[in-house]
C-alpha cells in the first residue's frame, strides 16, 4: 500500500516499511509519529485509489522516528561582475527521518 501525505510544506509518496528524511520535526528519537494530512491511498497495484479534497478524512500514517540531523553542507556563491564583489556561505539543512509502519 502507498500513499501521499503532506508534512514540512512537502508532499511525499510513501509505502509500508520505507525510510525516508523529511523537514525537522520537534520530536525526539524513538518517538512515533502520526501523520494525518493524507492526500491519497491506493494499494501497490494501483487499484481502490481514495483521493482526498484535500485531505482523506479519518486516514492516518504511523511511522517511527529513526534519527534527527543535518544534511551535507550546500555552498551558496554570490557573485557580482565588475564590482569586485564575493561571497561564499555555507548552509546544513535540519532533517527527520522516519520510518513508515
Amino acid at each position: 500500500m502507498y500513499a501521499v501525505i503532506k508534512t514540512g510544506g512537502k508532499q511525499y509518496l510513501i509505502k509500508t516499511g520505507e525510510v525516508l528524511k523529511i523537514e525537522k520535526l520537534p520530536e525526539a528519537e524513538g518517538d512515533k509519529i502520526v501523520f494525518d494530512k493524507v492526500l491519497l491511498t491506493a494499494k501497490d497495484d494501483g487499484s481502490d485509489v481514495k483521493l482526498g479534497t484535500p485531505y482523506l478524512e479519518g486516514a492516518t500514517i504511523e511511522a517511527t522516528i529513526e534519527k534527527q540531523g543535518r544534511a551535507k553542507k550546500v555552498r551558496v556563491e554570490k557573485y557580482k561582475r565588475k564590482v569586485r564583489y564575493h561571497k561564499v556561505y555555507g548552509h546544513r539543512q535540519k532533517f527527520t527521518q522516519v520510518k513508515v509502519k
